[in-house]
């Protein structure tokens, strides 16, 4: 399994908890600096984003991949809306979430998202 970070770092228990939810090894983890300059279009800057993860066409396409998408909503919907055009479907994406009473903040993976499932199931609600 391939894990591409569009967010801050994964911890040790972070990465863990997604194996733990994929149910399979993760193989790799793609740290994407992810830093944006509101004076310039980010559509490009998002497209620019999934650009420097440097898989093929065809790796698109074929890997097991899970993502971890930035924080900022604008640029996460465009990196999706990305994804979804080399890949050909939506990953997974994970949530994380705040862990109550920690000093200084921690997040855990609290579930595996699958947009692409939840997308064949809102085709139904047409």
């Amino acid at each position: 399994m391939l894990l591409i970070n569009f967010a801050h770092p994964m911890t040790d228990a972070q990465r863990a908890q997604v194996e733990k939810l994929t149910g399979r090894p993760l193989e790799h983890v793609i740290d994407v600096k992810t830093h944006l300059d509101p004076a310039l279009s980010f559509a490009e800057q998002a497209a620019a984003l999934v650009d420097s993860v440097g898989l093929t066409s065809a790796d698109w396409q074929t890997a097991a991949l899970v993502v971890n998408l930035p924080s900022l909503t604008p640029i996460a919907a465009l990196v999706l809306a990305d994804l979804h055009g080399r890949m050909g479907h939506f990953p997974s994406a994970l949530r994380l979430r705040p862990v109550a009473n920690t000093t200084p903040p921690a997040f855990e993976v609290a579930e595996l998202l699958p947009l692409q499932l939840v997308r064949e199931q809102a085709r139904t609600n047409r």
